[in-house]
C-alpha cells in the first residue's frame, strides 16, 4: 500500500470511529464545509443539512455500530481522492435490534487544515 493510500485508508479509519462515537461534534470536523451527501433518504447539501441528517439518524438508531469493509481506492492524488466500500451497520431501531448493509462512495480532498470528505453516497 502506497503512503497515501495508508494515509487516507486512516481518515477512512478515523471518520469511521467518529460516526461510532454518536458525537456530532467529533464527525463535523472531517466534512468538508461544501459537501454533498446522497442518502438513501435524501440528498444534504453543505455541512448544516449532513450534520442534521447525521443526527437525525444518531437518534433513530441507538447503540448503532457502523463498519467499512472492502475499501477501494478508486483514484488518489495529492489533493483529492475516491474510494468505494461496503458497509455494515448494527443498533437498536423501536426497541429491536436491527441491522442493515450497503455500498458507500467517498471523494476526498485536501484542504490546509487535512483531508475532508467531500461527498458521500450511501445505498442499500
Amino acid at each position: 500500500m502506497s503512503d497515501l493510500a495508508a494515509e487516507l485508508t486512516a481518515f477512512m479509519t478515523r471518520y469511521e470511529q467518529a460516526t461510532n462515537t454518536h458525537d456530532i461534534n467529533r464527525v463535523a470536523p472531517l466534512i468538508d464545509a461544501d459537501a454533498v451527501y446522497w442518502f438513501s433518504d435524501g440528498s444534504h447539501r453543505g455541512l448544516s443539512e449532513i450534520m442534521e441528517a447525521i443526527e437525525r439518524t444518531f437518534a433513530a438508531i441507538q447503540d448503532e455500530v457502523y463498519e467499512v469493509r472492502d475499501l477501494e481506492w478508486v483514484v488518489l492524488a495529492t489533493d483529492h481522492a475516491v474510494c468505494r466500500y461496503r458497509f455494515f451497520w448494527t443498533g437498536v431501531v423501536d426497541g429491536r435490534p436491527r441491522s442493515g448493509e450497503g455500498r458507500g462512495t467517498n471523494v476526498l480532498v485536501k484542504r490546509k487544515a487535512g483531508w475532508k470528505m467531500r461527498h458521500e453516497h450511501l445505498s442499500s
